[in-house]
């Protein structure tokens, strides 16, 4: 999953992105508004992690250029300003969610992953398909029941098919929101991981669909 975080200030942010990171999010950055709106105009998001108090241009006019755009990723917005008043404007603006700092990163974490799941449709942090569980919680894999282990880039693309249970996904959509945006990146390696992953998984765990992509089967 690819994530945008929006933060001017250096400590806060980098403690972010390594906490993101950490739990397995291929992460962009930015320090103020106006690269913030170039990204979220330019690249395929799974969500944004927006300050509002941003140096260029202010967070919710970010926000509110986005969604006049079209641009419906999910948005969780940080603010160190305590107000209900603010948060209403937030809302208003097109917020999928709110979080007052100072913050625990696990509150945060978890409130990540509840939008990024209510955008696919999908309500409970353990995503099954078939045989197959995963727990956004923890990161933990199963196959029956069984714990499997998976290096990082299987987990990313495991995780994103999983949340697009039987949706045809395009090697050059996993290329884009399976890395960041200064990454080399290099379709081919997508299909090296879907054959390390496919060793690991029942053998028609993941279906090619020629000329379109790949798709998770066996049922949500």
């Amino acid at each position: 999953m690819r994530i945008l975080l929006v933060e001017d200030e250096p400590t806060l942010r980098a403690a972010l992105r390594r906490s993101l990171e950490d739990a397995g999010y291929v992460v962009d950055e930015a320090d103020n508004g106006r690269d913030a709106w170039h990204l979220g105009e330019t690249e395929p998001l799974d969500a944004v992690v927006l300050d509002l108090g941003l140096p260029q241009l202010d967070g919710l006019t970010v926000l509110q250029r986005w969604r006049e755009a079209g641009h419906a990723m999910p948005v969780l917005i940080l603010t160190a300003r305590d107000g209900w008043h603010e948060k209403v404007a937030g809302i208003d603006a097109g917020a999928d969610d709110y979080l007052t700092k100072p913050f625990h990163t696990e509150e945060l974490l978890a409130r990540l992953r509840a939008l990024i799941r209510r955008a696919q449709g999908l309500g409970s942090p353990l995503l099954r398909c078939g045989a197959i569980t995963l727990d956004t919680r923890s990161g933990r894999v199963t196959l029956g029941g069984e714990p499997i282990t998976l290096t990082s880039h299987e987990y990313r693309l495991l995780a994103y098919l999983m949340h697009r249970p039987g949706q045809v996904v395009s090697r050059s959509e996993l290329t884009e929101h399976l890395y960041a945006q200064d990454h080399d990146r290099d379709s081919n390696t997508i299909e090296v991981f879907v054959g390390r992953l496919r060793r690991k998984l029942p053998a028609d765990a993941i279906e090619t669909v020629r000329g379109l992509g790949y798709r998770l089967q066996g049922g949500a």
